[in-house]
């Protein structure tokens, strides 16, 4: 926080947090109100960021999208890092025959197959809808989250205090919940918020392919999807869903460099290395 970078960050997280919780509170308009006698119209007093083809203000619109890609990248991160504690902690603390069904065989399946095509194919069969986006956006992102889990733990099981934990005669299960994860959880929330960023936009992407939330939910996906048509006669229907996509995931990843770069301990004794006078 001490960084101009960080600060930013945390002012433009702040901005669509608040915007996704007080939605309701900040939109000018509703964001599903028809105003056919309003439509294709420039930003302007009235409408800051122009109204849509069926004269919805956009403003309004990218105030709601913060809702629905928050809420949804939240759940995504959330599921996905439940499953991602749960098989590496099981993978990296008992290891032989475990990790390798487990990191070898599980992990590396779904790793095997890339994750948008995946993603596309569950919500395909499934159908559109929120709690079948997290889930198909879960089953994307969890192994990422294993893979990270795993080699902390397998290096986090060979320390003396969990050897001491061991010889103390405590379960495996308190070794690992009180020992273990709390000396791993500092990688783990540098990747939690870069997948935060990853969830956003693949949010974004299903529905533009209107596999995400259906019409006529305000997502911003969904308003890029029905700005295709108006590209060149009415520009802003794509510029602002599209600024609101990428300025919240380029916060997100530097959230996360900036996490990663805070908890490098490496950084922290450059920091506080004091040259020697002669």
């Amino acid at each position: 926080m001490r960084s101009s970078l960080g600060m930013a960050c945390a002012i433009l997280l702040t901005i669509f947090i608040l915007s996704g919780v007080f939605a309701p509170l900040l939109a000018p308009y509703d964001p599903l109100q028809l105003n056919l006698d309003a439509r294709l119209q420039a930003p302007a007093i009235h409408h800051w960021f122009g109204t849509d083809e069926l004269g919805r203000d956009i403003l309004s619109r990218c105030i709601y999208g913060a809702r629905i890609s928050l809420s949804v990248a939240t759940s995504v991160v959330i599921l996905s890092l439940f499953l991602g504690l749960l098989i590496g902690s099981l993978a990296g603390f008992y290891g032989g025959w475990l990790d390798t069904v487990l990191n070898v065989y599980l992990i590396n399946a779904f790793m095997a197959i890339p994750g948008i095509l995946l993603a596309i194919a569950f919500v395909a069969f499934s159908g559109p809808g929120f709690r079948n986006l997290v889930a198909a956006l879960s089953l994307t992102m969890w192994t990422g989250f294993a893979r990270l889990v795993r080699a902390q733990v397998a290096a986090a099981a060979q320390m003396e205090y969990v050897e001491a934990a061991r010889a103390l005669g405590a379960s495996d299960l308190r070794i690992i919940a009180r020992h273990i994860l709390p000396n791993v959880l500092q990688p783990v929330l540098v990747q939690a918020a870069l997948g935060l960023a990853t969830a956003v936009l693949a949010e974004a992407t299903l529905s533009f392919l209107g596999l995400g939330t259906p019409p006529p939910a305000p997502s911003w996906g969904n308003m890029l999807n029905d700005a295709r048509s108006h590209l060149f006669d009415s520009p802003h229907m794509v510029i602002f869903p599209a600024l609101s996509v990428m300025i919240c995931v380029v916060a997100f990843n530097f959230l996360g460099d900036i996490l990663r770069d805070t908890a490098d301990p490496r950084r922290k004794v450059r920091r506080s290395a004091v040259p020697l006078e002669a």
